[in-house]
């Protein structure tokens, strides 16, 4: 996310540059410079092949974005170091603000961003709880102390059977 947004920062103020000289080729193109090569139609692919590969700055942006995506593929720990130290050294080296801020971030980052390559671990589980509790808030309108709140947490995702097959009832109505 953070690279498609720096390819979109590059390709607005190339923009404007080349349209104050005069006509723009990156008039209308947003889009392209955005979406996933893989998922684009063969027009699409031949419309956008001499952007691509042009010397335009958004083109230079677009490929670093495009590089970083094929980083999430390692299984090695030192392969994915190796590869990702490259990344950031290509992307501070670039020129272009956006992508160096990004370049940045990620070597600030780096252990964490291997950790979930190498081991596939992702925050969703977390998220997931996280929009239970946002549930629960919502259902109750509010809470009158944080002690409530938290009963009807532990109530709501504790993950308790109300009814347990050893309980059942067998009133017979007599």
């Amino acid at each position: 996310a953070h690279l498609g947004k720096a390819v979109d920062d590059v390709r607005r103020r190339e923009h404007r540059e080349l349209d104050a000289q005069g006509e723009s080729p990156l008039k209308g193109t947003k889009f392209l410079w955005l979406r996933n090569p893989l998922k684009m139609s063969r027009e699409r692919t031949r419309e956008f092949a001499p952007l691509r590969d042009s010397a335009l700055r958004t083109a230079r942006a677009w490929a670093l974005k495009e590089a970083a995506m094929d980083l999430w593929h390692y299984v090695s720990h030192g392969w994915a170091h190796r590869q990702w130290k490259a990344w950031i050294g290509w992307a501070l080296r670039s020129r272009l603000e956006p992508v160096m801020r990004v370049g940045r971030m990620v070597r600030d980052h780096l252990w964490g961003i291997l950790n979930a390559v190498v081991l596939g671990v992702t925050n969703a589980m977390s998220e997931s709880v996280n929009s239970k509790i946002q549930w629960v808030k919502r259902l109750a309108c509010g809470y009158r102390n944080r002690e409530r709140y938290r009963n009807a947490i532990y109530f709501h995702l504790g993950g308790l059977d109300l009814y347990p097959g050893t309980l059942r009832a067998t009133h017979t109505g007599s």
